[in-house]
């Protein structure tokens, strides 16, 4: 009777055990970094793709995000990151990778897709441009996630050139560096962490950015304006080591992957409903909305002209070809 007894015993503990095993096995678990808040676009993004992975792996595969660089990870140490496995998956803004590749400078190039609908032509056009340079460094690329529209906060109107003579400005990449230096503003590249106290020291007197990243960041509380320009729609892109994927079951990649495909199609009607939703908040907080004059436009326009000249030059033939289709698609 005992050894029946201790044989059972013995029987459950070793079934109980190969079931913990069977689920330590089954469930993954990745860490997502994001510089942005879990409020912002991106970081909703995130959240519904992560939300949509564990629906759809049956809880198997878990992603723990990391918002507001909670990792110690900027935007720009991202590519590395990932590339290397020190994070699975991160969200980047990745025209901070321009220097890695000159493609990345597509996402925020300076007025050549200022609505969402060219943004959105212009991804679909590049994509496959995207996804070969981080597959070559060992990442995949999931899904993008677009911002609203660019434009200046300030403390004032910005009607001419001569309002941003000297205007110390925040710029998210290189690419508005150049812009805005040509016009004879005092442009400076920030990571969005560095934003908000260089607004409390006074380091910075104006930020180009999104309405969205502007209410993300409470900039009423040091800027009055916002300017809106038909500068770009930027996106941000969530990327994943490559190893880390590959490691995962058929299944698990099927999960992934699909979850992917409905946040980036949730992520384009997002962005055109987020639009109206922040003029609302804007006009709560007493932020003043005007619009840039056509000859300031055409202005800087001209000065984002080298730009684009430049990055002709380092894509070469691949570069012709994706203004071509992107020409094609987006109807001029």
């Amino acid at each position: 009777m005992f050894t029946k007894i201790l044989s059972a015993t013995a029987l459950s503990i070793s079934l109980s055990g190969a079931l913990v095993a069977t689920a330590a096995k089954a469930e993954v678990r990745l860490d997502l970094a994001n510089e942005y808040s879990a409020t912002s676009l991106v970081g909703i993004a995130d959240q519904f793709f992560i939300d949509a992975v564990k629906e759809k792996s049956g809880g198997e595969v878990v992603i723990t995000p990391h918002y507001g660089g909670a990792l110690g990870f900027k935007s720009k140490d991202h590519f590395d990151a990932v590339g290397d496995g020190a994070v699975p998956i991160a969200g980047t803004y990745t025209g901070v990778f321009t220097g890695i590749d000159p493609i990345f400078t597509l996402s925020a190039m300076p007025f050549l897709t200022p609505s969402i609908e060219k943004a959105k032509a212009m991804f679909d056009v590049a994509r496959p441009y995207y996804d070969k340079v981080f597959a070559k460094s060992n990442q995949k690329l999931l899904y993008a996630s677009p911002y609203t529209p660019t434009g200046v906060w300030a403390k004032k109107s910005v009607k001419s050139v001569d309002d941003l003579k000297n205007l110390k400005i925040r710029t998210y990449d290189a690419a508005g560096v150049t812009t805005f230096k040509a016009i004879g503003a005092a442009p400076i590249q920030l990571s969005w962490a560095d934003v908000v106290p260089q607004l409390g020291t006074g380091g910075i007197s104006a930020v180009l950015t999104s309405d969205e990243s502007g209410i993300s960041g409470k900039f009423w509380e040091h800027l009055s304006h916002f300017n809106a320009l038909p500068y770009s729609v930027a996106i941000n892109m969530t990327h994943m080591n490559l190893d880390a994927f590959n490691a995962l079951t058929q299944e698990q990649q099927k999960a992934l992957t699909e979850a992917a495909a409905e946040t980036q199609k949730a992520n384009w009607k997002r962005i055109s409903e987020r639009v109206q939703s922040n003029a609302k908040i804007l006009k709560e907080k007493g932020v003043t909305v005007v619009s840039a004059p056509a000859p300031l436009v055409k202005e800087l326009r001209k000065a984002a002209n080298a730009v684009l000249e430049n990055w002709k030059q380092d894509m070469g033939a691949d570069g012709e070809k994706i203004l071509s289709e992107y020409t094609k698609k987006a109807g001029g």
